[in-house]
């Protein structure tokens, strides 16, 4: 491996040294205790397996035989985990098949970004995944299960589930997914109907028929934002089945995906292979992921939800991990909003086997981790098919199948990853660079400040940004209203890109795993809410984004700075943040948060 990449994870190894120890001393007390059926009273065994039929009752009582508790975040609200609605009863007929049992030991709430994108609702977007997290631990928690296997896809729901898992890090674990929609119409298409839309050129009935041809079947969104990176950052930790992550949901080969990830975590239930997920999850595996991610130009917010993973294993990581690692990881795929290409034009150019292996060459990935399956990653370079109706996996061919897709490692489109780092008197901020063009890697800009995202998008339609400007939304961390994606601004801001002005977004907010072609500071920290210094800009300051060196200025005569107080929020704006379609739910959550570099974890 390439020593940079070492000499990260043996940092990230002595911080941890402690938490990591403490953690596994837990988890291992817990898996040495006798089975559930054995050590429970009789009168909670019988309330556990009362509605099973007696076949089953016999194999768990009577025969000791492995059972499997199933987490499922299935609504047929989203379309990436409606066919998510059959995988229990597949999974309880290959279980019996096996000798095992299986029972959905509960399920998880799972919330739609795209249905809450610019709504109050997307203020418990963040939040849901700490409560995914909490429902799959009152699942898990019946603790009659010797595995368990994960079933979920999206944004918040597979963070949440991994949270979950791993303070059950005792009990191995599979996570399944369901696989990507078909493609529709393409996303730049998409993106140009928005943008038209956002300049009054074309009306609603538009719009609609242009978002409901882009999104239009079962399935996982087609752009590469945070759902299908999560499908990616899983391959690389090997949680998954191989190949598992974007074969479509009603292709014959998921059938059998899902059947083999009974197989598996039957495999790794007990015996000389017994491995539970707090023990696969290392250091090694998290710094896989974080590779991953920056190889491949992935979601933002992966940079606040994999500091909180990493914490439940006990491991301790922050945004000078990444930024230290992107510098030494190479840009292999160009995806959308990182490119022009969908998901499924990916996975025909080689998918995540081909950046994996290609990873792995160039000595940027552990290949000595453990994973779910018994060859290590290895294994995860191949990809599946059926051959005469039987599951097998073959290598993938030396060379890309579309190399303006993903591109071997010798011919990177970047010789660094994605996502950058930027630090300065604004505070800690990540950018997305892969998606932004070259040329807008530096804005330097008068500063336009507003409170929430429809001052701004008032301020566009009014005609006041049409000039050079860095947008600055404040009053958007998690402790001020949860810490929403911005997404809804990417049109009009790449408006005024197009027209030619220098355009920025600084924000204590996030945007969405699709945020694309305008330079945006996301994730300032701290928040302006806890005394962040993004609360001293005033209209007209000016503002320097560098994503080249690294930096995110206010460049204000440092006497002046100093003597400026933080803005505060008007009571009017942190009334309505707190009320209303549920969020008056989450006032503890907004209370107790830690920072977004700190993972936004709520239960610590």
């Amino acid at each position: 491996m390439k020593p940079a990449l070492l000499a990260v994870t043996e940092r990230i190894r002595r911080r941890s040294a402690d938490t990591r120890a403490a953690y596994l001393r837990r988890l291992d007390a817990l898996a040495a205790r006798t089975r559930g059926s054995d050590r429970m009273g009789c009168a909670n065994v019988a309330h556990a397996f009362a509605a099973l039929p007696g076949a089953d009752k016999l194999r768990i009582v009577a025969e000791r035989a492995p059972h499997l508790g199933i987490v499922t975040a299935y609504n047929d609200m989203l379309s990436a985990h409606q066919p998510l609605e059959g995988f229990p009863a597949l999974i309880r007929d290959e279980a019996r098949r096996q000798g095992a049992t299986a029972q959905v030991a509960g399920g998880v709430p799972a919330m739609c970004d795209g249905v809450t994108q610019g709504l109050p609702g997307m203020e418990l977007s963040l939040f849901s995944r700490d409560t995914i997290a909490m429902g799959a631990a009152v699942a898990l928690t019946h603790d009659v299960f010797d595995a368990a296997l994960m079933l979920g896809v999206c944004d918040k729901i597979v963070p949440g589930l991994l949270i979950g898992a791993l303070h059950f890090g005792h009990l191995p674990t599979v996570f399944v997914p369901a696989g990507p929609m078909s493609s529709g119409l393409s996303n730049s298409d998409k993106a140009k109907v928005r943008e038209r839309h956002a300049q009054g050129q074309v009306g609603r009935e538009e719009l609609l028929a242009a978002e409901s041809a882009a999104y239009h079947g079962p399935g996982t969104c087609t752009f590469y934002g945070t759902a299908n990176s999560n499908q990616m950052l899983l391959e690389a930790m090997g949680l998954h089945v191989p190949g598992t992550a974007f074969v479509h949901p009603h292709a014959d080969l998921r059938e059998h995906l899902t059947r083999e990830a009974v197989r598996r975590v039957l495999a790794i239930a007990r015996g000389p292979r017994f491995t539970p997920i707090g023990r696969l999850v290392d250091e090694r595996s998290i710094v896989n992921a974080m590779v991953a991610l920056l190889a491949t130009g992935g979601s933002t917010n992966h940079l606040i939800h994999w500091v909180a993973v990493a914490r439940s294993a006990g491991i301790l990581i922050d945004w000078t991990d990444f930024a230290d690692l992107s510098a030494e990881v190479p840009l292999l795929a160009r995806v959308y909003p990182n490119g022009s290409a969908d998901v499924n034009q990916f996975q025909a150019a080689g998918g995540p086997g081909f950046m994996i292996r290609e990873l792995i060459a160039a000595g940027c990935l552990h290949p000595d981790v453990t994973t779910i399956a018994a060859g290590g990653l290895a294994e995860y370079t191949r990809v599946p098919g059926l051959h005469d109706g039987e599951l097998g996996w073959r290598d993938l061919p030396a060379d890309s199948g579309d190399d303006t897709v993903v591109r071997r490692a010798e011919r990177p489109f970047s010789p660094t990853g994605g996502l950058r780092l930027l630090t300065g008197n604004l505070g800690r901020s990540v950018i997305k660079v892969s998606a932004v063009p070259e040329d807008r890697h530096i804005v330097e800009a008068p500063a336009r400040v507003f409170d929430d995202q429809e001052a701004l998008m008032r301020a566009f339609k009014a005609g006041e940004l049409d000039r050079d400007v860095v947008a600055v939304v404040r009053f958007q961390g998690p402790r001020a209203n949860g810490m929403p994606e911005l997404h809804k601004l990417t049109p009009p801001l790449a408006v005024l890109q197009g027209k030619g002005y220098r355009v920025a977004l600084v924000t204590d907010g996030r945007m969405s795993g699709a945020s694309g072609k305008v330079p945006a500071a996301i994730h300032v920290s701290p928040e302006v809410l806890a005394g962040g210094p993004l609360g001293k800009v005033r209209d007209g300051d000016r503002i320097r984004l560098d994503a080249v060196a690294g930096t995110l200025e206010a460049l204000v005569d440092p006497a002046e700075w100093a003597r400026r107080e933080a803005a505060t929020l008007s009571a009017a704006a942190a009334e309505d943040n707190a009320h209303g379609l549920g969020r008056e739910l989450f006032a503890g959550m907004r209370r107790n948060v830690s920072s977004a570099e700190e993972g936004a974890i709520t239960w610590l």
